[in-house]
């Protein structure tokens, strides 16, 4: 059984619901390669040839600075870093496994620089770790055969012994890769333990076959009602560097997900993958500082707007929602007239966020906001604030009547 009763669960999560945004790093050997996190195994390239780039790797001392500097400017509050993907190269010193970054090339230890930079910026700071490993000799013999099942459970608890050791406070562990075996054969309440005992405040992930502190759907924001969640979510369609894949994401796409997140009371863990030196690539790095001006004017709208709401979809906006206020995120300003349709609540006042009072009219379940400019204050998204009171609901469904028709 696990040692930490739904009490500590929630007091572990707090700073995580408080958080709403963080940076997610894929960074490995296949970054060398530039085609996806998984080329090792999509394009079948033998172990022995793979493991030359060991060799080879040279990223930029302290490039990670870079990375913590930008996720605060872009208001993240936490930063992921694979420290193992399922290529199974360590980016952190181990005495389990010799296929590290401080026995191979670089000769550093870039889970030791990570950690430094995120600490600087006041990030906290999230491991990713694999628990497939497409290197390691019993990685795929341990769905077979008792000992090298043995000897591989050993040796990753050992080796995620040594990231709840070596670095000083973690405050994510986050598990991925639970091929080839269950909860049970990773021995995932034991390595869970193990994490808490070494790190009484981290919060885990739910992919050891457990349910975890918080769910990670990804590449999709589906919010959990009942527990916590994150949405994990790349900035093109790549999660590795991957120079071919130019599909990248605007300030305006990110606003747009980080809302509907705080919306459904989840976080948003938005992936960048480095080039091989470490540099991020164009247009993350300004796309991402537009997110953080924004974010500046109207983060109350994200970060603390976090209680439910029942709402429908609307092609001008959405709304987040704190207590008695509601935020009406309105990305495609309709001019200067807004209509919306099926609230149940009654609006008591009207404004611009951190700006004019807006005059209104609202007729049974139709609120029209008059007198807008006719251009958007913020052309990635302008907040309304409106207060309210009674059921902060939405209501519409397919059918055409006025509440007071009903």
């Amino acid at each position: 059984m696990l040692k930490n009763p739904m009490t500590d669960r929630e007091r572990r999560l707090k700073w995580f619901r408080d958080a709403r945004f963080g940076m997610f790093i894929h960074w490995g050997l296949y970054s060398m390669l530039g085609r996806h996190e998984w080329v090792m195994n999509r394009e079948r390239i033998p172990l022995k040839e793979y493991e030359k780039l060991a060799g080879k790797w040279q990223p930029k001392p302290n490039c990670m600075r870079d990375w913590a500097k930008l996720a605060k400017k872009a208001g993240m509050r936490y930063m992921v870093m694979t420290t193992k993907h399922h290529e199974g190269f360590c980016l952190f010193n181990t005495k389990h496994t010799d296929y590290n970054a401080v026995k191979r090339s670089p000769g550093r230890d870039l889970v030791a620089e990570y950690v430094e930079a995120c600490r600087a910026e006041g990030l906290k700071v999230g491991f990713y770790y694999s628990l497939m490993d497409w290197h390691h000799p019993d990685g795929v013999k341990c769905m077979k055969n008792d000992a090298s099942w043995a000897r591989f459970t050993e040796f990753t608890h050992g080796v995620v012994r040594d990231l709840c050791t070596n670095y000083g406070k973690v405050d994510i562990m986050w598990f991925d890769g639970g091929w080839p075996l269950s909860a049970e054969g990773w021995r995932s309440h034991e390595l869970i333990n193990m994490i808490l005992d070494l790190q009484p405040d981290c919060i885990i992930n739910n992919r050891t076959g457990l349910e975890g502190d918080f769910g990670t759907p990804e590449n999709r924001i589906v919010p959990e009602k009942t527990r916590m969640w994150e949405a994990c979510m790349t900035f093109n369609h790549s999660w590795g560097y991957t120079p071919i894949d130019t599909n990248y994401k605007s300030a305006w796409e990110v606003i747009s997900m980080l809302r509907q997140c705080a919306a459904g009371g989840g976080n948003l863990l938005l992936n960048i993958g480095p080039m091989p030196d470490g540099s991020l690539y164009h247009p993350c790095d300004t796309e991402l500082e537009r997110v953080g001006r924004w974010m500046k004017k109207y983060g109350k709208s994200i970060y603390e707007a976090t209680d439910p709401m029942e709402q429908e979809w609307m092609i001008t906006g959405a709304f987040t929602r704190k207590g008695d206020t509601l935020y009406y995120h309105c990305n495609r300003w309709p001019g200067k007239e807004l209509a919306i349709g099926g609230l149940r609540c009654k609006i008591l006042s009207a404004k611009i966020m951190g700006g004019a009072a807006l005059k209104f009219t609202q007729k049974a379940d139709r609120l029209v906001i008059k007198g807008m400019p006719e251009k958007a204050p913020d052309a990635l998204s302008t907040p309304i604030e409106l207060k309210f009171e009674g059921e902060p609901r939405q209501q519409l469904g397919p059918g055409h009547r006025l509440l007071s028709e009903a």
